[in-house]
Protein backbone atom coordinates (compact mmCIF):
# COMPACT_ATOMS: atom_id res chain seq x y z
CA UNK A 1 0.00 0.00 0.00
CA UNK A 2 1.27 3.43 -0.85
CA UNK A 3 0.89 5.88 2.03
CA UNK A 4 -1.75 8.53 1.46
CA UNK A 5 0.55 11.17 2.94
CA UNK A 6 3.43 10.31 0.61
CA UNK A 7 5.71 9.51 3.55
CA UNK A 8 7.53 6.29 4.35
CA UNK A 9 5.23 3.48 5.35
CA UNK A 10 6.88 1.03 7.73
CA UNK A 11 5.21 -2.17 8.83
CA UNK A 12 4.23 -2.42 12.50
CA UNK A 13 7.33 -4.41 13.38
CA UNK A 14 10.53 -5.57 11.79
CA UNK A 15 9.27 -9.09 11.13
CA UNK A 16 5.48 -8.57 11.12
CA UNK A 17 3.11 -8.48 8.19
CA UNK A 18 0.41 -5.98 7.31
CA UNK A 19 -2.57 -5.26 9.53
CA UNK A 20 -6.03 -6.34 8.37
CA UNK A 21 -8.83 -3.76 8.64
CA UNK A 22 -12.44 -5.00 8.46
CA UNK A 23 -14.51 -2.05 7.25
CA UNK A 24 -17.63 -2.65 9.36
CA UNK A 25 -21.24 -1.92 8.47
CA UNK A 26 -21.33 -0.40 4.97
CA UNK A 27 -24.25 1.83 5.99
CA UNK A 28 -22.18 3.33 8.80
CA UNK A 29 -19.04 5.42 9.10
CA UNK A 30 -16.47 2.61 8.83
CA UNK A 31 -15.30 3.50 5.32
CA UNK A 32 -15.17 7.20 6.15
CA UNK A 33 -13.10 6.88 9.30
CA UNK A 34 -10.76 4.38 7.63
CA UNK A 35 -10.06 6.72 4.71
CA UNK A 36 -9.64 9.70 7.03
CA UNK A 37 -7.40 7.84 9.48
CA UNK A 38 -5.10 6.46 6.79
CA UNK A 39 -4.95 9.89 5.17
CA UNK A 40 -4.02 11.63 8.42
CA UNK A 41 -1.64 9.17 10.07
CA UNK A 42 2.05 9.83 9.59
CA UNK A 43 4.04 6.68 8.84
CA UNK A 44 0.88 4.59 8.71
CA UNK A 45 1.45 0.83 8.85
CA UNK A 46 0.89 -1.34 5.83
CA UNK A 47 -2.76 -2.43 5.88
CA UNK A 48 -5.09 -4.72 3.97
CA UNK A 49 -8.64 -3.37 3.93
CA UNK A 50 -11.37 -6.00 3.79
CA UNK A 51 -14.60 -4.86 2.16
CA UNK A 52 -16.09 -3.82 -1.15
CA UNK A 53 -13.69 -1.82 -3.32
CA UNK A 54 -16.44 -0.20 -5.41
CA UNK A 55 -18.32 0.86 -2.27
CA UNK A 56 -15.13 2.35 -0.80
CA UNK A 57 -14.44 4.24 -4.02
CA UNK A 58 -17.97 5.68 -3.92
CA UNK A 59 -17.44 6.65 -0.29
CA UNK A 60 -14.21 8.40 -1.24
CA UNK A 61 -15.98 10.31 -4.04
CA UNK A 62 -18.80 11.33 -1.68
CA UNK A 63 -16.36 12.57 0.95
CA UNK A 64 -14.39 14.58 -1.59
CA UNK A 65 -17.60 16.23 -2.80
CA UNK A 66 -18.51 17.16 0.78
CA UNK A 67 -15.19 18.99 1.16
CA UNK A 68 -13.17 16.38 3.08
CA UNK A 69 -9.43 16.45 2.49
CA UNK A 70 -6.49 14.37 3.72
CA UNK A 71 -8.19 11.18 2.58
CA UNK A 72 -6.42 7.99 1.59
CA UNK A 73 -7.03 7.12 -2.05
CA UNK A 74 -8.68 3.68 -2.44
CA UNK A 75 -6.68 3.19 -5.64
CA UNK A 76 -3.50 3.17 -3.53
CA UNK A 77 -4.78 0.79 -0.86
CA UNK A 78 -4.37 -2.96 -0.67
CA UNK A 79 -7.81 -4.55 -0.48
CA UNK A 80 -9.38 -7.95 -0.09
CA UNK A 81 -12.36 -7.21 -2.31
CA UNK A 82 -15.67 -8.75 -1.18
CA UNK A 83 -18.28 -6.97 -3.33
CA UNK A 84 -21.69 -6.02 -1.98
CA UNK A 85 -24.61 -8.01 -3.37
CA UNK A 86 -26.81 -4.93 -3.43
CA UNK A 87 -26.22 -1.15 -3.17
CA UNK A 88 -26.40 0.14 0.41
CA UNK A 89 -27.17 3.77 1.19
CA UNK A 90 -25.47 5.58 4.10
CA UNK A 91 -27.52 5.37 7.28
CA UNK A 92 -29.82 2.63 5.97
CA UNK A 93 -28.64 -0.59 7.49
CA UNK A 94 -30.41 -3.92 7.50
CA UNK A 95 -29.87 -7.56 6.61
CA UNK A 96 -27.73 -6.90 3.48
CA UNK A 97 -25.42 -4.60 5.43
CA UNK A 98 -25.28 -7.08 8.29
CA UNK A 99 -24.39 -9.92 5.94
CA UNK A 100 -21.63 -7.83 4.36
CA UNK A 101 -20.02 -6.69 7.63
CA UNK A 102 -20.18 -10.26 8.96
CA UNK A 103 -18.44 -11.59 5.85
CA UNK A 104 -15.84 -8.82 5.94
CA UNK A 105 -14.98 -9.50 9.59
CA UNK A 106 -14.79 -13.23 8.96
CA UNK A 107 -12.44 -12.84 6.00
CA UNK A 108 -10.23 -10.32 7.79
CA UNK A 109 -9.88 -12.74 10.70
CA UNK A 110 -8.98 -15.54 8.30
CA UNK A 111 -6.22 -13.40 6.82
CA UNK A 112 -4.66 -13.10 10.27
CA UNK A 113 -5.14 -16.76 11.14
CA UNK A 114 -3.59 -17.73 7.79
CA UNK A 115 -0.53 -15.64 8.60
CA UNK A 116 -1.07 -13.15 5.78
CA UNK A 117 -1.67 -10.34 8.28
CA UNK A 118 -0.20 -9.79 11.73
CA UNK A 119 -3.08 -8.08 13.57
CA UNK A 120 -6.70 -7.02 13.12
CA UNK A 121 -8.43 -3.65 13.34
CA UNK A 122 -12.22 -3.60 13.07
CA UNK A 123 -14.61 -0.78 12.19
CA UNK A 124 -18.03 -0.66 13.93
CA UNK A 125 -20.85 -3.04 13.04
CA UNK A 126 -24.58 -3.01 13.86
CA UNK A 127 -25.52 -5.97 16.02
CA UNK A 128 -29.20 -5.69 15.01
CA UNK A 129 -28.25 -5.98 11.35
CA UNK A 130 -26.24 -9.11 12.09
CA UNK A 131 -29.34 -10.53 13.73
CA UNK A 132 -31.47 -9.65 10.70
CA UNK A 133 -28.93 -11.39 8.48
CA UNK A 134 -29.16 -14.56 10.56
CA UNK A 135 -25.97 -14.13 12.61
CA UNK A 136 -27.06 -14.21 16.27
CA UNK A 137 -23.88 -12.92 17.91
CA UNK A 138 -23.86 -10.29 20.68
CA UNK A 139 -20.96 -8.53 18.96
CA UNK A 140 -17.70 -8.85 17.04
CA UNK A 141 -15.81 -10.08 20.10
CA UNK A 142 -17.94 -13.20 20.33
CA UNK A 143 -17.60 -13.97 16.60
CA UNK A 144 -13.83 -13.55 16.84
CA UNK A 145 -13.70 -15.93 19.79
CA UNK A 146 -15.61 -18.54 17.79
CA UNK A 147 -13.36 -18.20 14.75
CA UNK A 148 -10.29 -18.60 16.97
CA UNK A 149 -11.66 -21.53 18.94
CA UNK A 150 -11.67 -19.76 22.31
CA UNK A 151 -14.56 -19.30 24.71
CA UNK A 152 -13.56 -16.39 26.89
CA UNK A 153 -12.24 -13.42 24.93
CA UNK A 154 -12.18 -10.26 27.04
CA UNK A 155 -12.74 -6.59 26.21
CA UNK A 156 -10.17 -4.08 27.45
CA UNK A 157 -10.33 -0.38 26.65
CA UNK A 158 -7.09 1.55 26.61
CA UNK A 159 -6.29 5.21 25.94
CA UNK A 160 -3.17 7.29 26.35
CA UNK A 161 -3.77 10.51 28.30
CA UNK A 162 -3.36 13.76 26.33
CA UNK A 163 -0.49 14.81 28.62
CA UNK A 164 2.25 12.41 29.70
CA UNK A 165 2.43 8.66 29.26
CA UNK A 166 -0.30 7.51 31.66
CA UNK A 167 -2.76 5.04 30.16
CA UNK A 168 -6.39 4.56 31.11
CA UNK A 169 -6.85 0.77 31.03
CA UNK A 170 -10.27 -0.68 31.84
CA UNK A 171 -11.13 -4.36 31.44
CA UNK A 172 -14.69 -5.66 31.54
CA UNK A 173 -15.31 -8.76 33.66
CA UNK A 174 -18.46 -9.45 31.63
CA UNK A 175 -19.30 -8.17 28.17
CA UNK A 176 -22.49 -8.20 26.08
CA UNK A 177 -25.07 -9.62 28.47
CA UNK A 178 -28.25 -8.12 29.97
CA UNK A 179 -27.82 -6.30 33.26
CA UNK A 180 -30.12 -8.83 34.94
CA UNK A 181 -27.59 -11.57 34.10
CA UNK A 182 -24.50 -9.86 35.48
CA UNK A 183 -24.71 -11.04 39.10
CA UNK A 184 -25.47 -14.59 37.96
CA UNK A 185 -22.45 -14.67 35.62
CA UNK A 186 -19.99 -13.23 38.13
CA UNK A 187 -18.08 -15.36 40.61
CA UNK A 188 -14.63 -15.55 42.18
CA UNK A 189 -13.24 -17.68 39.35
CA UNK A 190 -14.25 -15.19 36.69
CA UNK A 191 -12.93 -12.18 38.61
CA UNK A 192 -9.58 -13.88 39.30
CA UNK A 193 -9.30 -14.87 35.63
CA UNK A 194 -9.96 -11.32 34.46
CA UNK A 195 -7.55 -9.90 37.01
CA UNK A 196 -4.87 -12.22 35.59
CA UNK A 197 -5.55 -10.82 32.12
CA UNK A 198 -5.59 -7.22 33.30
CA UNK A 199 -2.31 -7.77 35.15
CA UNK A 200 -0.64 -9.31 32.10
CA UNK A 201 -1.68 -6.33 29.99
CA UNK A 202 -0.63 -3.69 32.52
CA UNK A 203 2.76 -5.33 33.10
CA UNK A 204 3.62 -4.30 29.54
CA UNK A 205 3.93 -0.77 30.89
CA UNK A 206 4.55 -1.13 34.64
CA UNK A 207 6.34 -3.99 36.42
CA UNK A 208 4.56 -3.36 39.73
CA UNK A 209 1.13 -2.15 38.67
CA UNK A 210 -1.67 -0.79 40.80
CA UNK A 211 -5.04 -2.32 39.96
CA UNK A 212 -8.48 -1.17 41.12
CA UNK A 213 -11.62 -3.32 41.15
CA UNK A 214 -15.07 -1.74 41.14
CA UNK A 215 -17.80 -3.08 43.39
CA UNK A 216 -20.97 -4.55 41.97
CA UNK A 217 -23.56 -2.81 44.12
CA UNK A 218 -24.05 0.86 45.09
CA UNK A 219 -21.46 1.86 47.70
CA UNK A 220 -19.82 -1.54 47.02
CA UNK A 221 -22.64 -3.14 49.00
CA UNK A 222 -22.37 -0.91 52.10
CA UNK A 223 -21.13 -3.80 54.28
CA UNK A 224 -23.84 -6.08 52.93
CA UNK A 225 -26.77 -3.71 53.41
CA UNK A 226 -27.08 -2.88 49.69
CA UNK A 227 -26.13 -6.28 48.29
CA UNK A 228 -24.28 -9.33 49.54
CA UNK A 229 -21.93 -10.11 46.66
CA UNK A 230 -19.06 -8.02 47.96
CA UNK A 231 -18.97 -9.48 51.48
CA UNK A 232 -19.84 -13.05 50.50
CA UNK A 233 -17.32 -13.65 47.71
CA UNK A 234 -15.78 -10.57 46.09
CA UNK A 235 -13.76 -9.32 49.09
CA UNK A 236 -12.40 -12.81 49.93
CA UNK A 237 -11.60 -13.32 46.24
CA UNK A 238 -9.55 -10.12 46.08
CA UNK A 239 -7.70 -10.92 49.30
CA UNK A 240 -6.80 -14.36 47.98
CA UNK A 241 -5.66 -13.04 44.60
CA UNK A 242 -3.60 -10.30 46.26
CA UNK A 243 -1.73 -12.84 48.42
CA UNK A 244 -0.72 -14.72 45.27
CA UNK A 245 0.49 -11.50 43.59
CA UNK A 246 2.42 -9.59 46.28
CA UNK A 247 4.07 -7.29 43.72
CA UNK A 248 0.65 -5.86 42.75
CA UNK A 249 -1.06 -3.07 44.68
CA UNK A 250 -4.68 -4.23 44.49
CA UNK A 251 -7.54 -2.02 45.69
CA UNK A 252 -11.19 -2.87 45.93
CA UNK A 253 -13.98 -3.39 45.80
CA UNK A 254 -14.28 0.37 45.37
CA UNK A 255 -17.74 2.02 45.18
CA UNK A 256 -18.48 2.28 41.46
CA UNK A 257 -19.57 5.93 41.59
CA UNK A 258 -16.10 7.03 42.77
CA UNK A 259 -13.93 4.29 41.26
CA UNK A 260 -12.77 6.35 38.27
CA UNK A 261 -12.47 9.79 39.93
CA UNK A 262 -8.69 9.42 40.25
CA UNK A 263 -8.57 8.35 36.60
CA UNK A 264 -10.33 11.58 35.63
CA UNK A 265 -7.67 13.61 37.44
CA UNK A 266 -4.90 11.57 35.81
CA UNK A 267 -6.48 12.10 32.38
CA UNK A 268 -6.30 15.85 32.97
CA UNK A 269 -2.66 15.54 34.02
CA UNK A 270 -3.38 16.55 37.60
CA UNK A 271 -2.35 13.34 39.38
CA UNK A 272 -1.32 9.75 38.80
CA UNK A 273 -3.97 7.11 38.24
CA UNK A 274 -4.10 3.36 38.67
CA UNK A 275 -2.50 1.23 35.99
CA UNK A 276 -5.66 -0.79 35.44
CA UNK A 277 -9.34 -0.88 36.39
CA UNK A 278 -11.61 -3.93 36.45
CA UNK A 279 -15.26 -3.12 35.77
CA UNK A 280 -17.73 -5.88 36.60
CA UNK A 281 -20.13 -5.15 33.75
CA UNK A 282 -20.26 -3.39 30.40
CA UNK A 283 -21.73 0.04 31.16
CA UNK A 284 -19.97 0.32 34.52
CA UNK A 285 -16.68 0.45 32.66
CA UNK A 286 -17.70 2.08 29.40
CA UNK A 287 -19.41 5.14 30.92
CA UNK A 288 -16.21 6.53 32.52
CA UNK A 289 -14.07 5.46 29.55
CA UNK A 290 -16.28 7.26 27.04
CA UNK A 291 -16.74 10.32 29.23
CA UNK A 292 -12.97 10.72 29.56
CA UNK A 293 -11.64 9.37 26.28
CA UNK A 294 -14.39 8.99 23.69
CA UNK A 295 -12.17 9.93 20.75
CA UNK A 296 -9.01 8.32 22.09
CA UNK A 297 -10.02 4.99 23.61
CA UNK A 298 -9.40 1.71 21.81
CA UNK A 299 -11.18 -1.58 22.34
CA UNK A 300 -8.55 -4.33 22.61
CA UNK A 301 -9.62 -7.97 22.64
CA UNK A 302 -7.61 -10.17 25.02
CA UNK A 303 -7.58 -13.94 24.86
CA UNK A 304 -7.24 -14.29 21.07
CA UNK A 305 -4.14 -15.75 19.41
CA UNK A 306 -3.56 -12.37 17.73
CA UNK A 307 -3.96 -8.69 18.47
CA UNK A 308 -7.31 -7.04 17.69
CA UNK A 309 -8.18 -3.39 18.23
CA UNK A 310 -11.16 -1.23 17.28
CA UNK A 311 -12.59 2.24 17.88
CA UNK A 312 -14.72 2.50 21.02
CA UNK A 313 -17.73 4.04 19.22
CA UNK A 314 -20.52 2.69 17.05
CA UNK A 315 -21.74 2.98 13.48
CA UNK A 316 -23.10 6.55 13.79
CA UNK A 317 -25.81 5.99 11.17
CA UNK A 318 -27.22 9.48 11.80
CA UNK A 319 -24.15 11.13 10.27
CA UNK A 320 -23.07 8.41 7.84
CA UNK A 321 -22.30 9.74 4.38
CA UNK A 322 -22.16 13.37 5.51
CA UNK A 323 -18.41 13.68 6.03
CA UNK A 324 -18.87 14.63 9.69
CA UNK A 325 -17.36 11.58 11.40
CA UNK A 326 -14.16 12.07 13.37
CA UNK A 327 -11.43 9.52 12.78
CA UNK A 328 -9.54 10.02 16.07
CA UNK A 329 -10.57 6.70 17.59
CA UNK A 330 -9.80 4.77 14.40
CA UNK A 331 -6.39 6.44 14.26
CA UNK A 332 -5.84 5.43 17.88
CA UNK A 333 -6.91 1.85 17.09
CA UNK A 334 -4.39 1.60 14.26
CA UNK A 335 -1.63 3.14 16.36
CA UNK A 336 -2.47 0.81 19.26
CA UNK A 337 -2.21 -2.20 16.94
CA UNK A 338 1.33 -1.08 16.12
CA UNK A 339 2.38 -0.17 19.68
CA UNK A 340 0.89 -3.21 21.39
CA UNK A 341 2.18 -5.48 18.66
CA UNK A 342 5.69 -4.23 19.31
CA UNK A 343 5.33 -5.03 23.03
CA UNK A 344 4.15 -8.59 22.38
CA UNK A 345 0.85 -10.14 21.31
CA UNK A 346 -1.83 -10.97 23.88
CA UNK A 347 -1.52 -14.46 25.29
CA UNK A 348 -4.75 -16.45 25.23
CA UNK A 349 -5.86 -17.76 28.60
CA UNK A 350 -3.37 -15.72 30.65
CA UNK A 351 -2.46 -18.83 32.60
CA UNK A 352 -5.96 -19.70 33.82
CA UNK A 353 -8.66 -22.03 32.59
CA UNK A 354 -11.18 -20.83 30.04
CA UNK A 355 -14.63 -19.79 31.17
CA UNK A 356 -18.05 -19.91 29.65
CA UNK A 357 -18.93 -16.86 27.52
CA UNK A 358 -20.39 -13.80 29.26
Amino acid sequence: MKPATGESNPSPGADSGPIALALGDPAGIGGEIALKALGRLKNAPTMVLVGCRRWLEEEHHRLRKSGCRDLADPAELQMEDLPLDTPIMPGRTGAPAGAASFAWLTRATELVLEGRCSALVTAPIAKASWQEAGHPYPGQTERLAELCGVTDASMLFTARAPQGNWRLNTLLATTHIPLAEVARQLDATRVEHQLDRLLAFCERFQSNPRLVVAGLNPHAGEAGHLGREEVEWLQPCLRSWSLRHPHVNLEGPVPPDTCWLEAAAAWRGEAGGADGYLALYHDQGLIPVKLLAFDAAVNTTLGLPFLRTSPDHGTAFAIAGKGQARSDSMEAAIQAAVELGQSGLPKAGAGTKQLSPA
